[in-house]
């Protein structure tokens, strides 16, 4: 059994951006407690599989978060599925996950809900939901206290998606939580910064470093206990 509230430090690896084998076992020797298959533009079945053949043989935790039902794999550990809290289009929140259940058998042991709250208005994931980004930090301490109290998430996820968010307002967050686990991810490519973040976060997530120029250097930096 995956124990995933324990993790500190995810790697989030995007289908849609070229790997190559070398890197992949490079960051699953990193120190890092587990993989993210995740991503928002052009992802397919074929490039989900790609990445995922290249991780089968890792025992590291594997996570497929998806954007949809393309690329939705049975030899990953857990699903990670996220529902858009600050967007006013309901089919980010629950509309594709009633499609989803209504044409897929589930196997619910396997799935982790994630309450996200997006944030940078230039990310494709803010644009595809049509997220309202602006939004103080009393009013996103809000939306997670919703998602933690009333709706029961397991998971609240701040993301600010490639760029490095304000941590005043993930304090807030965090100080609303009840049961939820804090997720972070955007911006992280340094320790300063991952260390900032962890003080708030149960767990960061670093993605786009790993693209970077040096960036298995840049990731190993990011792990912090």
């Amino acid at each position: 059994m995956i124990d995933w509230k324990k993790w500190r430090h995810v790697t989030k690896l995007d289908p849609d951006k070229p790997i190559t084998p070398k890197a992949v076992a490079e960051i699953v020797d990193s120190g890092t407690d587990a993989i993210m298959v995740s991503g928002t533009q052009n992802i397919t079945k074929e490039n989900v599989a790609r990445l995922a053949e290249m991780l089968k043989d890792y025992s590291i935790p594997k996570v497929l978060e998806p954007s949809g039902t393309d690329g939705l794999r049975d030899d990953m550990d857990l699903l990670f599925v996220p529902s858009v809290l600050n967007t006013d289009v309901a089919f980010w929140f629950m509309g594709a996950h009633k499609i989803w259940v209504q044409h897929f058998d589930i196997d619910w042991d396997r799935v982790v809900p994630e309450a996200y709250i997006v944030l940078n208005p230039r990310s494709a994931v803010a644009i595809v939901t049509k997220a309202k980004t602006e939004i103080t930090p009393r009013e996103a301490a809000a939306y997670a206290e919703c998602a933690d109290r009333f709706f029961h998430f397991p998971v609240v996820y701040v993301e600010y998606s490639g760029t490095f968010g304000e941590p005043s307002l993930v304090k807030s967050v965090k100080e609303r939580l009840h049961d939820a686990r804090l997720f972070y991810g955007g911006g992280i490519n340094s320790r300063e910064k991952a260390e900032e973040m962890a003080q708030h976060a149960d767990t960061i997530v670093v993605g786009n470093a790993v693209y970077e120029s040096g960036g298995i250097e840049k990731l190993k930096e990011t792990i912090v206990r």
